[in-house]
């Protein structure tokens, strides 16, 4: 009976169970509520196996079947149910690129970059994308309108229905600020800002052994995550020509700026800008630190 429930409700019922055994969020409060929620999913699919089509519930919840209960309560939680909206943050080499895949599957939500979105845009040649072209062929730096003006594009998207995850936006104040407006608009607000947290003195080995899928982003690191594909010369050193990413074959690269020497212009940046931020979205108690210095399957 329960083989009828769909993938973004095992995601959410096995998310909000594991947020409230760990007392990641809320607490027992707000953690029964998003369960409560999850059950809406469960009980239309196990309801949905008793009634027939054109049937109405008392409390209008399923107002018309067709074959797919669950299906007909995804569309009113998309309607109703506040989206859920998370900001990650964290230093270069925090984990982002490993543990963002991690939430995004485990919620069944999208993690969108706002470099992937801004490639995006000008290749779809959408009025934003062309305003991002233009400015970037004078050589100038795309604004800060121009960025919230391809979120809210890419957030109208069906993918985007129940949620999204930011990464890399917002890196100031201003701009967090500006992000509120625009979802303020979309009748919606950011509901949880997480912030991974590694002791800058870690931070240096994590960045200068990282290497990365240029196409999906995918991560490895030649001590804590290789890729299968890797050899090593007579020092230990990872020879180049055998990076290579698991799933696709293709070939790793570095980034030109993880380096040691970057890192700490990164950081100072990186601490300079978030500290705002997070003391701006605190006051609505959505900001929750990670421990991001520990094995990866404690911190997510």
């Amino acid at each position: 009976m329960f083989a009828t429930i769909r993938n973004p409700t095992r995601r959410l019922v096995r998310f909000y169970t594991k947020a409230a055994s760990k007392n990641a969020f809320e607490g027992e409060r707000r953690s029964a509520q998003f369960v409560a929620a999850a059950g809406i999913f469960v009980g239309a699919s196990v309801l949905g196996c008793s009634l027939k089509k054109e049937e109405k519930t008392r409390n209008g919840i399923i107002e018309k079947l067709t074959g797919n209960p669950a299906k007909a309560v995804e569309e009113k939680f998309g309607t109703y149910w506040p989206r859920n909206i998370m900001i990650l943050f964290g230093p270069p080499g925090a984990g982002k690129g490993t543990h963002g895949p991690k939430i995004e599957d485990m919620l069944g939500i999208p993690q969108l970059s706002t470099g992937d979105m801004l490639r995006a845009a000008v290749a779809a040649q959408t009025d934003v994308g062309k305003q991002a072209q233009a400015v970037m062929k004078a050589g100038g730096l795309v604004s800060d309108e121009i960025v919230v003006g391809i979120i809210c594009d890419r957030i109208k998207e069906p993918d985007c229905k129940f949620g999204f995850i930011l990464d890399g936006f917002p890196r100031t104040l201003k701009q967090a600020k500006a992000l509120d407006v625009m979802l303020l608009e979309e009748g919606a607000v950011v509901t949880r800002v997480i912030e991974l947290q590694v002791p800058d003195s870690v931070l240096e080995e994590r960045i200068c052994g990282r290497w990365i899928h240029k196409k999906s982003g995918r991560s490895y690191h030649i001590k804590y995550a290789p890729p299968k594909s890797m050899k090593v010369d007579d020092s230990g050193s990872p020879i180049p020509e055998s990076m290579k990413d698991d799933i696709t074959g293709e070939p790793l690269v570095q980034r030109s700026d993880d380096t040691a020497t970057a890192l700490v212009k990164r950081l100072n940046g990186y601490h300079g800008e978030t500290v705002p931020i997070l003391t701006h979205y605190k006051p609505n108690g959505v900001v929750r630190t990670v421990n991001a210095n520990q094995e990866m399957d404690g911190v997510w």
